[in-house]
Formats: C-alpha cells, sequence, structure tokens
C-alpha cells in the first residue's frame, strides 16, 4: 500500500505555508511533515544545525514505539508523544494514516500552546494531502522501497 499520494509542487508549497504560519503563532523553532517510515517530506522553520534526516526517522520510531505501549495498556492508540529536554522540547502528533507532525520548540514555550496550534496544522495538512490523493489515486508512493542510489523512480525534474 503507498503511504503517500504523489505530491506536486502546489502541494509542498501549501503544505509549508501551513508550516510557516504553525512555526510563527507556536514559537517553534521547526517544524517536520514526515511519513509513518520516518521519511522527511518538507520542513519550515530554523534547522540550522539539525540533522532532519534523523529526526524523522527516530520521532517516527518513538512514535510507533508508543503505539506499541498504547495496545499493553489497553488504548486503541496514542495521538501525540511529548518529550521535554531542559532547551528543547519535541511533539509528534498523528496526521492521517500516513503521515505525522514534528514539532521541535523551546522548553519555555508551553506544550499547551505548541498542541493548540498544531490542531489547525495538522488539519490544513491533511486536508492538503487528502486533495493529492484525490488527484491521482493511482500514482502514491511507498517510501520504503526507494533506493537511494535509483531515486529516478521516485523523482524528477519538473517538466518546463
Amino acid at each position: 500500500m503507498a503511504t503517500l499520494p504523489q505530491l506536486v509542487e502546489e502541494d509542498i508549497q501549501r503544505l509549508d505555508e501551513v508550516l510557516r504560519e504553525f512555526v510563527a503563532a507556536a514559537d517553534a523553532r521547526v517544524a517536520l511533515v514526515i511519513d509513518k517510515g520516518g521519511f522527511l517530506i518538507t520542513h519550515q522553520g530554523e534547522a540550522q544545525g539539525l540533522d532532519l534526516t534523523s529526526i524523522a526517522a527516530l520521532s517516527s520510531g518513538a512514535y510507533l514505539a508508543s503505539q506499541t505501549i498504547a495496545g499493553l495498556v489497553n488504548e486503541v492508540h496514542f495521538d501525540s508523544i511529548y518529550q521535554q529536554g531542559e532547551n528543547h522540547s519535541l511533539f509528534v502528533v498523528n496526521i492521517d494514516e500516513n503521515c505525522m507532525l514534528v514539532v521541535i520548540f523551546k522548553s519555555q514555550t508551553g506544550v499547551g500552546l505548541v498542541k493548540y496550534f498544531a490542531a489547525a496544522a495538522v488539519q490544513g495538512i491533511a486536508s492538503q494531502l487528502q486533495v493529492a490523493r484525490k488527484r491521482a489515486p493511482e500514482l502514491g508512493l511507498d517510501l520504503s522501497v526507494l533506493n537511494v542510489a535509483e531515486p529516478g523512480r521516485f523523482f524528477r525534474k519538473r517538466e518546463s
């Protein structure tokens, strides 16, 4: 089963717009849209000095581990995870069956503020992903089969 709809330039622009608005409203450092396999789709905010590829992969793993824990305590699922650090905190929330929003923010910023603004961002992102799905439902992507040495099957230059 495909994990992502085929995303075109307009989809990424809309996702970036939603993320920019969210980062500003929530006073976040950076926000990422990732697929549940841990692949970074797009991000906005101050990412300098951060390994976003590793953050995406590890955030996905942490979120999916929390889903296993949910089952062990007789919950259907946990919608989000929150990790608090001395300087920065991390919030991961489910967008849809395939994607998550990862937010890195200053620990002094309350997680309630981040959750509040994340709700609208999640809706905006999910809405754009649904638009992309409807545009070409048969052209979804499963990034887990991506051969990094031969990415041409998934990525190519836009035709002029």
